[in-house]
């Protein structure tokens, strides 16, 4: 009888799902909707969970050949997600054994394509994250934007928004980034940028979705832009400090990951100049596989 693994990664927005059969050998990928407690409420995180299962189900031609299952989510260092997460699938019909882990773990093994090593992801937030030989675990940063993220996309959107302002006062020279944040949003007023920063409708995605501005103001040679994205790379490398020197891995590969990082070629460049100073024995590398192959990684490394 055929066995098969499944990973889940548990995305703000959507879960992404890879089938591998016992070998390894990826036989499925699908999408759903969201599965984080912290988005979304408890009757659409079981219904996509259903879903899930359902599909699953009919790739593995029934859920009792599907021998582990590995789901990687947000929030899981709170025990009562990892509770109701496993209540749901149960609920789902799956029965068999289940691993819920911290989206990190699974992002670090898709890229490294095993559990070890050291990944700095800068999306619409910011983390670093390392496991080394021993099994040692260690993360800095990830504590969300209002005290956190320094180097994501939603500080750079906000750096963008207050040079904006700044500019308009006077307080800094003008800027070409007041005219493209002016563009992207479809606006001609502070009034209107003020109105759209505090609106309750306004989420941290939209004010990450600025972030791309970075790179075309400083491809012109912005000055302000320069000094964002150099900000960003210093805040990129301090986080990754902490995790190698806890962890004792100052050689070996470190995996970027997330547009904020790999979509500015200028943030990318001064943080593996910086990492390159600080740590001459380490490697930058892009991962080699996503989350959910990552986590179906670590389901397949769990099968009995």
């Amino acid at each position: 009888m055929k066995r098969y693994a499944v990973g889940l990664d548990g995305g703000g927005t959507k879960t992404a799902v890879t089938i591998v059969d016992e070998n390894g050998l990826e036989v499925h990928t699908f999408t759903s909707g969201a599965i984080n407690y912290n988005g979304q409420d408890e009757a659409s995180v079981q219904a996509s969970l259903a879903e899930i299962f359902r599909e699953i189900d009919r790739v593995c031609g029934g859920l009792q050949h599907c021998a582990q299952v590995c789901i990687g989510a947000a929030g899981v260092s709170n025990p009562t997600v990892t509770t109701r997460l496993e209540s749901s699938v149960r609920a789902s019909g799956y029965e068999g054994p289940l691993f819920i882990t911290g989206d990190q773990d699974t992002a670090l093994c898709g890229a490294h394509n095993k559990e070890l090593g050291i990944i700095l992801i800068a999306g619409t937030g910011s983390i670093c994250y390392g496991k080394n030989e021993a099994g040692d675990t260690h993360r800095a940063g990830g504590y969300g934007y209002l005290i956190d993220d320094e180097g994501s996309g939603y500080s750079i959107g906000r750096d963008l928004l207050s040079v904006v302002v700044r500019a308009h006062d006077g307080r800094v020279p003008a800027t070409v980034i007041t005219g493209m944040v002016f563009e992207q949003l479809r606006m001609t007023t502070i009034g209107q940028i003020i109105g759209f920063v505090y609106d309750k409708q306004t989420n941290k995605k939209d004010i990450a979705a600025l972030a791309p501005i970075l790179s075309l103001a400083c491809e012109l040679g912005d000055e302000a832009a320069l000094a964002i994205a150099d900000k960003s790379a210093r805040s990129l490398l301090e986080l990754v400090v902490p995790v190698a020197e806890k962890l004792s891995m100052q050689e070996g590969d470190l995996a970027m990951a997330g547009s904020a990082l790999l979509k500015n070629s200028f943030i990318q460049t001064a943080f593996i100049n910086g990492l390159k100073e600080r740590y001459p024995a380490m490697t930058c590398i892009t991962p080699k596989r996503d989350a959910a192959s990552g986590a179906a990684l670590m389901a397949l490394n769990r099968l009995q």
